[in-house]
């Protein structure tokens, strides 16, 4: 978990907003990529591949938020 808290958090929401959204129009790649992954049609790797892309920035700043919850609350150790 050290390296989830050396990352700072603001440039964690910055990766999140930009590479995680990209491209803005017509709609996020992110959001697309789900979309098909629900509907069962994400089958290509080139898509899969896409999914990840786009979606480790929200994992990293869920991961980096939860951490920053369970330690804030004492749950948690800032040295695990």
């Amino acid at each position: 978990m050290k390296i989830l808290d050396q990352i700072p958090f603001p440039l964690t929401v910055m990766m999140a907003l930009t590479l995680g959204l990209a491209p803005f129009a017509p709609e996020p790649h992110v959001v697309e990529k789900l979309r098909m992954l629900f509907a069962g049609n994400l089958v290509r790797p080139v898509d899969m591949f896409d999914l990840v892309m786009h979606g480790a920035p929200w994992l990293v700043l869920f991961g980096k938020l939860l951490r920053l919850g369970t330690v804030r609350n004492g749950q948690g150790k800032a040295d695990d």
